[in-house]
């Protein structure tokens, strides 16, 4: 390569961290979810690009229901050629999960460090907006032979279940596309994942003085039957592993317990949360079914109790459609002329926004700038990073992966 030719890829590289970190300046936690502010702030950084960015307000009903506060949808849609060949949606999140502690930077400094970048939403998933974004630059800037168009879908949900974002663009015929890929790290291409299952049991009995506990209807005494029969099927799902390399077994976890009035009263009302992780093989509904009956069996016959099963969120598994090895060929055959390697095709014990196009029919993988683990990332926890070399090499998997599948014929 010439001199002006790294030159130009030295300093296309440098635009892009600076893209991400002024990304990961802007905080996007969720909750408490008002995303609206960081949305402004990546299409402004989109525009200055060249790209025209739609902005979809997601009406306050809606936002409320899914417990945010504003969220605004952005996607760019880039057409080459005479757009006769396929839309190809990318798709990454830009809301996080709060700070925490135990950082040793500053969450929101996007600090630069040992070739990496350091902040919330610097692996999860500000990077892939850089990544996506670049990669699509690349393809504008050399546009010869392509035929096709390539979305960007930049929604703000994920952390609250992706319904007012990704759901909402598909279900309200903002997008079509033919394929997607969605957030995801370097070295494996994820073609399945699990879903979850979240329920809230109320366990409802009447409060009675300590003193005279027969005289009321003990909520805790009833909660600690649907406890037991819980951990019990926690030991059964144990026994039932997924045909999915890399899922595993389902899990079910009791996340959440509250209740009582005072040290001295007969606990009259208790809640509880449960997590049930799907494999790709379970339905969600027959599954929810299920695991109401199981509680429901457990009190049937405490006299008095009344019980509430409600959904939280019921999340189905990235499952693997027809059209899916196209991607994981096109994405292997580039990321092994740039990383050396070929990363394989793989499942995660994880759930993400990327189930909504797979349940609309839409083949997808899963595939960004990250490191091997969501561990090896500190994804979710303090400082969280994403190495420079990484989002680079993605960026470059991306766009051969786009070039190729917009071949003109």
């Amino acid at each position: 390569m010439s001199s002006s030719g790294q030159d130009g890829d030295s300093s296309r590289l440098a635009a892009e961290v600076e893209f991400l970190k002024a990304l990961v300046r802007v905080p996007s936690d969720n909750p408490p979810g008002d995303c609206a502010p960081h949305a402004e702030v990546a299409a402004r950084l989109l525009e200055e690009l060249g790209f025209v960015v739609e902005r979809h307000v997601v009406p306050e009903p809606f936002v409320k229901t899914a417990g945010m506060r504003s969220v605004v949808n952005l996607v760019v849609r880039q057409r080459f050629g005479e757009g006769r060949g396929p839309v190809i949606a990318l798709n990454a999140h830009g809301d996080v999960v709060p700070p925490g502690a135990g950082w040793t930077f500053d969450p929101y400094g996007a600090e630069e460090k040992g070739g990496a970048i350091y902040g919330r939403g610097a692996a999860v998933s500000k990077s892939d907006f850089a990544t996506y974004t670049f990669a699509l630059l690349a393809l504008k800037e050399r546009p010869e032979g392509l035929d096709g168009t390539v979305e960007l879908h930049f929604t703000y949900d994920e952390e609250a279940g992706g319904f007012v974002g990704p759901k909402w663009l598909l279900e309200h015929d903002i997008s079509k596309p033919d394929y997607a890929i969605s957030a995801g790290f370097s070295y494996s291409v994820v073609i399945a994942h699990n879903g979850a299952l979240h329920l809230e049991i109320v366990v409802v009995g009447k409060q009675a003085h300590a003193a005279l506990p027969e005289t009321g209807i003990d909520a805790l005494e009833a909660a600690t039957r649907i406890l037991a029969a819980i951990y019990a099927e926690r030991q059964r799902l144990y026994g039932i592993v997924s045909a999915t390399p890399g899922i595993g077994s389902p899990k079910i976890t009791v996340g959440l317990i509250s209740g009582g009035i005072n040290t001295n009263v007969v606990p009259d009302r208790i809640v509880m949360r449960v997590d049930r992780r799907l494999t790709p093989e379970e339905d969600g509904i027959e599954v929810e079914a299920g695991l109401t009956a199981l509680v429901e069996r457990a009190v049937a016959d405490f006299p008095g109790i009344e019980l509430e099963c409600r959904r939280i969120i019921l999340a189905e598994p990235l499952r693997t459609l027809p059209g899916t090895e196209k991607l994981v060929e096109t994405i292997q055959k580039h990321a092994g002329e740039v990383l050396g390697l070929t990363p394989p095709a793989t499942a995660v014990p994880l759930y993400t926004d990327a189930r909504h196009y797979t349940a609309h029919g839409v083949p997808t993988v899963l595939y960004g700038a990250g490191p091997r683990s969501i561990l090896e990332a500190n994804a979710h926890a303090a400082d969280e990073h994403v190495r420079i070399s990484d989002l680079k090499a993605a960026t470059r998997v991306i766009e051969g992966t786009l070039r190729d599948l917009l071949k003109a014929e």
